[in-house]
């Protein structure tokens, strides 16, 4: 199934609009009344020449500190090299302008794996004269590199730590660093899920890579280790959970109890197979999936 990428970032960026512009944008984010935000409808606009339709990633009205009108942040996420894109973003801001009547802040954020000189500039000029300069604020993710953001306690960098630059050696110690990044933040359930299943759509660990991560977050300092061990299986649990309902509800409308009933046993044997190729022993994971040490014994057996 083919990623989504546009929307996974729409609603990335939506949930932690503020937290994005203090990432990368500090002196805009100084500007901002965040007191004053609200998400605008997607706007569809139709290229008539090339006949194709474009949709505006993300609108939000917003306005500056200490000043009464409004301005809208135009976020738009590239995932794939498009030679023409300076050019459709200027289309964008002239028709979003157009409607509008405002001041708008065009940013893009450029996501694909390819390490380019990516123009943030679209002009009109003559041998006499020029006509137009646009600019908008591009956000390069493959040029930043991992280790410049671990530091930050920023919420959408340890989502994009998956997105930057980093090498196949690295991504262990990678993933190590999300889940540390997320257990200091202290978020709630389900904006953790939404960060790290961010995270793990892009940076897919091997089977030997798991129980390599396995093995350096046993390493660390106890309450820290306890911390990101809950998270991990806490992720892991609810997703085994969403597949078990999900099951559960295709068994209904079908009537086949039975198979429902072998659906979840699969599905338990599952989870407990992957705690225990993390390295955890039966009796923590009886505790966790709330089961006698001898019933998760017989299915790691089976």
């Amino acid at each position: 199934m083919a990623i989504d990428h546009d929307r996974l970032f729409k609603e990335l960026i939506q949930t932690f609009f503020e937290e994005f512009l203090l990432l990368f944008f500090p002196d805009m984010h100084e500007h901002i009344d965040f007191s004053h935000l609200s998400f605008l409808s997607e706007e569809l606009f139709t290229d008539v020449t090339a006949g194709e339709k474009y949709r505006v990633d993300l609108l939000i009205e917003t306005k500056l500190k200490g000043e009464n009108g409004l301005i809208i942040v135009h976020v738009e996420n590239q995932s794939y090299v498009q030679p023409s894109f300076p050019e459709r973003m200027f289309i964008y801001f002239s028709r979003l302008f157009e409607k509008y009547r405002t001041r708008i802040v065009p940013i893009a954020v450029f996501s694909y794996e390819a390490l380019r000189e990516e123009p943030s500039v679209f002009s009109i000029e003559f041998p006499f004269g020029d006509v137009l300069q646009f600019r908008f604020f591009p956000v390069e993710l493959r040029k930043k590199h991992w280790r410049d953001y671990i530091r930050h306690d920023n919420p959408i960098a340890a989502a994009l730590l998956g997105k930057m630059g980093y090498t196949e050696s690295e991504k262990v110690e990678l993933k190590k660093e999300c889940l540390r990044m997320l257990v200091r933040l202290e978020l709630d359930e389900a904006r953790q899920r939404l960060l790290l299943g961010f995270f793990e759509t892009y940076v897919k660990l091997s089977e030997e890579e798991e129980q390599q991560l396995q093995r350096e977050v046993k390493a660390m300092e106890t309450k820290e280790r306890e911390k990101v061990l809950e998270l991990i299986i806490s992720y892991e649990q609810k997703g085994r959970k969403a597949g078990w309902e999900e099951g559960m509800k295709r068994g209904i409308e079908q009537g086949i109890k039975q198979g429902m009933k072998q659906g979840m046993k699969q599905g338990m044997k599952q989870l407990i197979r992957n705690m225990a190729r993390k390295g955890m022993t039966e009796k923590d994971i009886a505790q966790l999936v709330d089961l006698p040490v001898e019933d998760v014994r017989a299915l790691l057996e089976e």
